[in-house]
């Protein structure tokens, strides 16, 4: 396949503000008390998509999962409603944010790029405020928290979420519930703020899998 004379934002739909991202992240950085993701993300979506590109002959979407789902160990209380089954999963390299409000650290937003594998190879899409995961297909889902289990101390939660819209055709074309699994670090800094509005931009790691009815 040859991609001579074609962008990636006219071969797939990669988030528009990564081709901005570059403008309005500079004073933001500053502030953060982690390094930011921003840039990094969107550098690697556009990178991992090309390479995505040209290994799978074009083809924008992510890899259907072996229709296993994930162990859940000790949470068994995110266990999926019968009737769902896992159409595939993938894998989240990113931030959580937060923000200082002169008391505690208030959760803001995630940010990260989805893979294909546990590699990272072939960026597949984008994790963000909603929250919303958003494929290079143009699909997305936006669900909301169903429940939890604290699977480590030292790590985000485990996570059950229950969609509440989504757009196709495409990956998350008809989600119905996703499970955020195997998470590392992204907990909130347990060191005060400097200053009210400080950001702080902790790395995390987890998988994600995606339900569908049938």
């Amino acid at each position: 396949m040859s991609l001579a004379g074609t962008s990636i934002a006219d071969t797939i739909d990669v988030p528009h503000h990564c081709f901005a991202v570059g403008r309005k992240e500079g004073s933001s950085l500053k502030n953060s008390r982690t390094s930011g993701l921003g840039l990094r993300a969107c550098n690697l979506l556009l990178a991992g998509a090309a390479v995505f590109l040209v290994a799978h002959g074009g083809s924008g979407e992510t890899n259907p999962s072996n229709g296993r789902p994930p162990d859940l160990g000790d949470c068994q209380r995110l266990l999926v409603e019968a009737g769902n089954k896992v159409a595939f999963h993938v894998y989240a390299d990113g931030v959580q944010i937060y923000r200082w409000n002169g008391t505690s650290w208030i959760f803001v937003a995630p940010e990260a790029v989805l893979f294909a594998d546990i590699g990272l190879n072939g960026a597949v899409g984008f994790h963000y405020a909603g929250p919303t995961w958003e494929s290079n297909s143009g699909s997305k889902v936006v669900a909301m928290l169903f429940d939890r289990c604290t699977a480590d101390v030292d790590a985000i939660d485990w996570f059950l979420l229950k969609a509440v819209s989504s757009e196709g055709p495409g990956t998350f074309h008809r989600v119905t519930f996703i499970q955020r699994v195997n998470t590392t670090g992204g907990l909130a800094p347990s060191d005060p703020g400097s200053t009210v509005g400080e950001i702080a931009r902790v790395p995390y790691s987890a998988e994600y899998f995606f339900y569908r009815r049938h």
